[in-house]
This record gives C-alpha cells, structure tokens and sequence, in this order.
C-alpha cells in the first residue's frame, strides 16, 4: 500500500461536493492539500476545517477556464510545498436542459469547464509529475461518461470526453512517465451540481429522484479516490464506477 504521508495533491472544484469531501479525507491520510477554487471564502472555511483535524492546506484562487490562473496556482502550490504528487480535476458543472431549448450559453460553458477547465489543469500540472518522474491525476467523469441521458445530451458529451481523455493519457504517460491515471466515474451524488440547473422540469425531477434514493455523499467518493490512491506502486486502478445501491439505470 503506498503511504500518502507528505504527499502534495491539488483538487479543483474544492470548493464544495466530492472536491471538498476530497480534500478532508487526503488531509487526514496525511496529503498536504492544494485546495483550489473560484469562491475562496469557501476555501478558507475548508482551510479551518482541516486544520481542526490536524492537517495542512494552501488555499489557491482558480479559474480553470483561465490558463494563466491555472499555471499561477500550479506554480504557488510547487513553491509552498515542493511537489504535487496527486492532481484532482474535479471542477464541473451539469445545467440540465433538452437539446431544443437552445441555452447555448450553458452548453458552452459546460464543455469550457468540464473539458477545457481539466485540459488546462492536467497541461499546467504534467511536466511537474514528468519532471518527478511520479504522480497520480484523477479526472472526474460521471455515470454520463458511460451512457447518455435525455436533458444531459452536452453534460454526457463533455463527460465521455473526459472518460476517453483519461485512457488515453494513462497509456501515454503510465510506463512512460510512470504517472497513474484514474477515471472516477460517479452515479448520483448529493453535491451542489443541481443548484445549477435552470430548466424547472429537470431540476424538479432531479428533487424528485432525491426522496426516491439515497444519493451517494461526497465523502464515499472520496473514500474510493483514497482507495486509489493507496494502492501499491504497481498498480494503476483506471477506473472507478460507484453507484447508489439504489441507482437500477
């Protein structure tokens, strides 16, 4: 099992959900945490969080849209701290909408996040691992990265694109770089996602699928990027699928 003690690790979308349940439970393995965000009062509440319990974070400003608001996050955590050894591309967005609604806007925005946002971050964060010749980058794809949904016709596109971006920079930089690479592939989770749905049918249907499950919490799916993340050396778990008991689609 590797020993994560004094490891450095950057997580996007920290702010909130799976990113912020993240953060706590690599902190209490030991993991020096970038915590990295557009709401940094959220972040600094995160900070006193982990502190309480013993651990070390850097809040880091983000935009991962802004590729110069990437490298300067990249670069400050590398200057605190030495290294990153683990990269967590978690920032995304899910405004459900059907295809013929036309919210253009809220399509483009998806796959600048969710696409653009990891592209940026993995870009800014590989020649580090390549220079250490070590890392782990973990992508967050979805349940939508293996099947399609009506309303979520984007959201399942930019999520495929992450599944297949994560398989094919595992074979391109695993034996070469020996940097691991894992694809967290969730069902449904109690995050802040559905806050932004503005279609009232969808976000309505999406309250509705709440009291008929129990949603995953962010912290079950950090318990599986913990898991991951402690496998021995060898071993690249590439991916992850974890679903409500529940979740029967």
């Amino acid at each position: 099992m590797t020993n994560l003690s004094g490891k450095v690790a950057l997580i996007t979308g920290a702010s909130s959900g799976i990113g912020a349940a993240t953060a706590l439970k690599l902190a209490g393995a030991g993991v020096k945490v970038g915590i990295a965000a557009r709401r940094t009062d959220r972040l600094e509440a995160l900070k006193a969080d982990i502190a309480k319990e013993g651990g070390e974070a850097l809040v880091i400003p983000m935009d991962v849209v802004d590729p110069a608001s990437v490298e300067a996050g990249v670069k400050m955590l590398v200057e605190a701290y030495g290294s990153i050894d683990i990269l967590f591309n978690n920032a995304g967005l899910m405004p459900l909408s059907d295809i013929d609604q036309f919210k253009t806007a809220e399509w483009h925005r998806m796959v600048e996040v969710n696409v653009g946002g990891l592209l940026n971050t993995t870009a800014a964060v590989l020649p580090q691992m390549i220079e250490q010749h070590s890392g782990h980058i973990f992508n967050t794809s979805s349940i939508a990265g293996r099947k399609v949904f009506k309303g979520l016709s984007v959201y399942c596109a930019t999520k495929h694109a992450v599944t297949a971006f994560s398989d094919g920079l595992r074979m391109e930089v695993g034996q070469k770089h020996n940097i691991r690479v894992t694809c967290i592939q969730p069902g449904a989770v109690a995050t802040e996602l559905y806050d932004q749905i503005t279609d009232a049918g969808y976000r309505q249907q999406m309250e509705d699928l709440a009291k008929q499950m129990t949603f995953l919490q962010g912290e079950d799916v950090a318990e599986t990027i913990l898991f991951a993340a402690q496998a021995p050396a060898h071993v690249n778990v590439a991916e992850l699928f974890v679903l409500p008991i529940e979740q029967g689609w």
